[in-house]
């Protein structure tokens, strides 16, 4: 009866050694349903390059239409000496540039966001200027300078502001001591949008030469 009882003591030990090692292999063991995958551009936030006001603003919408914005619907512009032609980075990107300069390099973008899209002239002139932050306080709207243009015929709106960039749909960090050079050109289905951004000083080293690229902005028809 004694060895039949020191058996069973022994049996329950053993178990209860293998029931505590749970038969572990090393592995890690999930205990709850798993974190959401999520990315910028497919659950619903705002894609990298955030559209103009009036322009689409959800990640799914389609890209302009194919063959929208060339021809007569299209623009046309000369490249400054200099900027260095790069792959656009979306389908709303008809042309994207580094600038080089002595404060590090900025970047120019022409966006086109197909035919009736990409919102009025002002409403993204303000869109820019809230892509920044003021030491100060005040809001960029009211830092902002514009001025209205003809350009071989084309109503041109001039934008510029100055201060921490803090468009994190492109940047993710914010970045102070920054300037945007911008031109909405009326295009004939669309505008078009012409927007220079980097440090300051050489934003301002390249003015010239953004200057120079507007006033040769023409209509695909010309």
């Amino acid at each position: 009866m004694q060895r039949t009882f020191a058996w069973i003591v022994i049996a329950m030990v053993a178990a209860a050694l293998m029931a505590s090692c749970g038969g572990d292999s090393g592995t890690e063991v999930q205990t709850g349903p798993p974190a959401p995958v999520t990315s910028r551009t497919g659950t619903g936030e705002l894609p990298p390059d955030h559209p103009p006001l009036g322009a689409p603003t959800d990640a799914s919408v389609a890209p302009p239409p194919p063959g929208s914005g060339t021809g007569a619907a299209g623009m046309t512009w000369s490249v400054p000496s200099g900027w260095v032609e790069e792959q656009p980075t979306s389908s709303m990107r008809r042309a994207q540039y580094l600038v080089p300069g002595s404060a590090g390099d900025g970047e120019g973008v022409i966006f086109y966001f197909g035919p009736g899209q990409g919102g009025g002239p002002m409403e993204n002139a303000n869109r820019w200027a809230n892509q920044f932050k003021q030491l100060d306080g005040r809001a960029s709207t009211d830092v902002m300078t514009t001025s209205q243009t003809d350009v071989g015929g084309i109503p041109v709106l001039l934008v510029e502001v100055t201060g921490t960039y803090a468009n994190l749909m492109v940047n993710d960090q914010e970045m102070p001591g920054y300037m945007l050079l911008g031109a909405i050109a009326q295009g004939p289905d669309a505008n078009w949008f012409f927007k220079f951004t980097g440090p300051e000083a050489t934003v301002r080293e390249q003015r010239g030469a953004f200057d120079e690229m507007v006033q040769s902005i023409r209509s695909g028809g010309s």
